[in-house]
């Protein structure tokens, strides 16, 4: 599967690699006892190597195949709904703790670690993203760091503007649910235009930023971050994390009903964690214009 989702977009990412059979071989039509796929229907039962091609099975073979057990996910390593979740979980709870860790153990002044950590964090969710194998331990690395830094910055602003975090929370829940609202009953629709339009505008916005805070290295400020100005560029920033959920929507159904391997629940944890990672910190900084405005 080909994605536009900047994560699931790798060569190799939700396909069927070894034992898992490509959506490109399908033959016309089936023949010497091989499916659309062109594999052997019965591969992976007792009866894989003593059935010849071309021959029907006996009766008893067909009762004892038919009263087997099923191949379920579990049987076959094949990706599901509760893989995602179970990842997910396990990667946003490493992220909280490691927030909590830098929000009680460091001073809120003090931003060192926390850009130190945010820089490793980068780094490491890139070679997470251009690695073609799904590695855990980098998903959970990446997971803590980043925790580490947004524990640090969320006890900045929640310093000077007491409860923003629990309302940036909130406000990112609320995000998520309404596009999985939204995609679930098909008023989303990831088409392959939709895509497009929206990956122009993420670079568009990511460019304009970098723009801004090259700006803001040298003294000038562009007011990308303040005024009613900071408040469209929060709005539009909001959008983009949620347009990157409905990404990876689009991509974990995808992967799950073309029988991804299991491990590639990891690689879709590490989406989700990244878009609502996104989604926190422009809800945090609109969230600050707003009650600085006030």
């Amino acid at each position: 599967m080909r994605s536009s989702n900047p994560v699931f977009s790798r060569e190799g990412s939700f396909t069927r690699d070894s034992g898992y059979a490509g959506f490109g071989t399908a033959q016309a039509g089936t023949q010497h006892g091989q499916n659309q796929y062109g594999q052997n229907p019965y591969a992976g039962t007792p009866y894989a190597q003593q059935q010849p091609q071309g021959q029907p099975m006996t009766d008893e073979q067909l009762y004892e195949l038919y009263n087997g057990p099923s191949a379920g996910p579990a049987a076959t390593g094949r990706m599901t709904l509760d893989d995602v979740v179970a990842r997910t979980a396990m990667t946003l709870l490493t992220l909280v703790v490691a927030g909590a860790v830098a929000w009680f153990a460091l001073p809120f002044e003090n931003f060192g670690f926390a850009i130190a950590a945010s820089l490793v964090a980068m780094v490491v969710g890139l070679v997470v993203s251009f690695k073609r194998s799904v590695s855990p331990p980098l998903i959970l690395t990446y997971a803590a760091l980043q925790g580490f830094a947004m524990g640090a910055v969320s006890h900045a602003f929640n310093t000077m503007l007491n409860g923003i975090v629990i309302q940036a929370v909130l406000g990112t829940a609320a995000v998520f649910g309404a596009m999985l609202f939204a995609y679930k009953s098909g008023r989303i629709r990831v088409t392959a235009r939709y895509q497009r339009i929206g990956i122009a505008i993420a670079l568009g916005f990511v460019l304009l930023m970098m723009v801004n805070m090259i700006a803001m290295a040298f003294g000038a400020d562009m007011g990308l971050r303040s005024g009613p100005l900071g408040i469209v560029v929060g709005l539009v920033g909001i959008g983009l994390g949620a347009f990157f959920l409905s990404l990876d929507f689009a991509a974990i159904e995808e992967a799950i009903a073309q029988g991804a391997p299991q491990r590639e629940s990891w690689r879709a944890a590490f989406g989700l964690t990244l878009s609502l990672v996104w989604i926190y910190m422009e809800m945090l900084r609109l969230i600050a214009i707003l009650r600085g405005d006030d």
